[in-house]
């Protein structure tokens, strides 16, 4: 369920007491364990935390335009969630995440690169403080870009899809070959069957 509130104080103050409270208080465990290179801002109608463009220019490969996921913090219907995309690219560090949880008899409830909780009890934040202190800004891009390596095929179709989308020229190798192709089509032949019939006939006449 996304926000259109513009501001990080716009969405809480969207928010029910209760779901308030309870992201304010996720909020403040990320704010103050969160790499220095990491900013907050909405992104994708929730809270957002992620590279900045000064740090990371490239951006996230989905959309250049935006500033590289890092994680993010969400009011849903039924529950709420809090993203984190460095369980999602270091295999390790979920699984160590998965195995603190378990310890205290805690099943998380995770999605690829979510955790999804009812109330506040339900989130272990001190592991969540843990997680996102040993995601430094240079060893999550370092995994990004290599998890990007691995994917070339898929990341160029989504940007041919999205240049057709934008209405994009095809590419000047495409279009030098269509134009070759065009140069050299064989002329029309219809005038010069109809003159040639025209002859033929002139010249019946004449016998």
């Amino acid at each position: 369920m996304q926000s259109k509130a513009s501001t990080v104080d716009e969405y809480l103050a969207s928010l029910p007491e209760d779901r308030r409270a309870a992201i304010a208080a996720v909020r403040d465990v990320v704010l103050k364990n969160v790499d220095r290179g990491i900013e907050e801002g909405m992104q994708y109608g929730m809270i957002g935390y992620y590279i900045p463009h000064r740090v990371y220019p490239a951006g996230y490969h989905c959309d250049p335009k935006q500033p590289l996921p890092f994680a993010g913090l969400a009011s849903q219907k039924g529950y709420m969630s809090l993203y984190l995309m460095s369980v999602y690219e270091d295999g390790e560090l979920e699984r160590w995440l998965r195995a603190e949880a378990a310890k205290r008899g805690l099943k998380l409830d995770m999605g690829k690169c979510c955790i999804r909780f009812r109330k506040l009890d339900d989130l272990p934040l001190d592991l969540v403080a843990e997680v996102l202190r040993r995601s430094t800004v240079s060893a999550y891009v370092a995994r990004y870009e290599a998890l990007l390596a691995t994917r070339k095929t898929p990341v160029r179709k989504a940007a041919k899809k999205a240049a057709a989308k934008a209405g994009a020229k095809p590419p000047a190798k495409k279009a030098a070959k269509t134009a070759t192709k065009e140069a050299t089509k064989p002329a029309p032949r219809t005038a010069p069957k109809a003159a040639t019939k025209k002859a033929v006939k002139s010249r019946a006449g004449r016998s």
